[in-house]
């Protein structure tokens, strides 16, 4: 609410100072006024307006996309260590290595499952093995060839 307040005070404020110079007995084109106008009603403005536009939205989209580039980050690098250790991972080497929690190493790997990126294994101890089956067939890539040769 502080956003929301602070931002019509600010809009509010510029809007009284814009009226005051059209009222005062001054040459609205003098660069001495102009000068006076931008910085007392245009930084009250400025400012003003970015509190309304963070109040109503902006900044959570840009909050949203920033977490969602970090969980892209992540996973890159889930990937990359799933080519470093033979294509299979456990959420403990995940979260070790990545320095991140193990529930968050289970819900980056849970989604590379859900995208079929990964399958799940278990051991016959009971640790969940998650298998990155394109990972693990890399070295094979120098011998692809075309889907319609024999």
């Amino acid at each position: 609410m502080g956003r929301l307040a602070g931002g019509v005070a600010l809009v509010g404020v510029a809007l009284l100072m814009v009226a005051g110079f059209l009222r005062a007995d001054v040459d609205p084109f003098a660069p001495a006024t102009l000068f006076a106008l931008l910085i007392a009603a245009g930084l009250p403005a400025a400012g003003g307006s970015w509190l309304l536009a963070r109040h109503f939205g902006a900044g959570r989209r840009i909050e949203g996309r920033r977490e969602e580039l970090r969980r892209d980050t992540l996973e890159a690098e889930i990937l990359k260590m799933a080519e470093r250790y033979g294509g299979r991972l456990t959420a403990v080497e995940v979260a070790g290595e990545l320095a991140v929690p193990s529930t968050t190493a289970e819900e980056l790997l849970n989604e590379l499952m859900r995208r079929e990126l990964a399958e799940i294994e278990i051991t016959d101890s009971g640790v969940l093995v998650y298998a990155f089956h394109y990972v693990r067939h890399l070295s094979e890539k120098e011998s692809a060839r075309g889907l319609l040769e024999p």
